[in-house]
């Protein structure tokens, strides 16, 4: 028996990819978590790499939650499942936290759809006021989250773009197009005074 190592750091050959099939789907037997693909070591690989999971304990850890997300009538539920997995390996994490927060959205995305159902089934003006709070926290968390993600990818940096600038009598100015990182900007207060760049 192949055991799995406790981190993922064993890179599977370019041969190997096109042999096997590289998005491996998730089922639910009997309340256990199956990885459906003929290599089930190559199968949790590929899984944890498309869902940006390090290790065997992290990927598992987070098709649990997935699977506890899934629920209908408080039984996890295969087709939710499946969706939510499928939508985490499209948004493509590349660490950890990406993963987390990946995971996190997929879940409150779920958790909006059925607050939506929930709304679109009611006619008691109390519940569809309930059911319109919730699901607009819900957006608004998911809108959060989006930012959040975008932020990190992006290492945090936000981009400053001058579109209009006056300069008064002995002032010096750079004339041209570039763009300076807000970061910098607040590091190198003299930054602005550079010299001046003719056109």
């Amino acid at each position: 028996m192949t055991t799995l190592p406790t981190h993922y750091d064993t890179a599977i050959t370019t041969a190997d990819r096109a042999a096997l099939v590289a998005s491996p789907k998730v089922k639910l037997r009997r309340r256990r978590i199956v990885i459906d693909h003929p290599d089930p070591r190559a199968g949790e690989l590929l899984l944890a790499e498309a869902l940006g999971a390090v290790d065997r304990d992290a990927l598992h850890g987070l098709l649990s939650q997935l699977t506890k997300a899934s629920a209908v009538a408080r039984k996890p539920d295969q087709g939710n499942l499946a969706f939510m997995v499928s939508t985490l390996k499209s948004i493509a994490p590349k660490d950890s936290l990406e993963s987390m927060l990946a995971a996190q959205m997929v879940s409150i995305h779920v958790a909006a759809m059925r607050c939506a159902c929930r709304l679109a089934c009611t006619d008691d003006v109390q519940q569809q006021e309930s059911f319109t709070r919730a699901q607009t926290r819900l957006a608004r968390t998911f809108a959060a989250q989006m930012e959040a993600l975008n932020r990190h990818r992006s290492n945090g940096a936000c981009a400053i773009t001058v579109q209009n600038l006056s300069v008064q009598d002995g002032g010096r100015a750079v004339v041209g197009n570039f763009t300076q990182h807000a970061s910098l900007v607040a590091a190198q207060p003299g930054l602005a005074d550079a010299e001046a760049i003719t056109a």
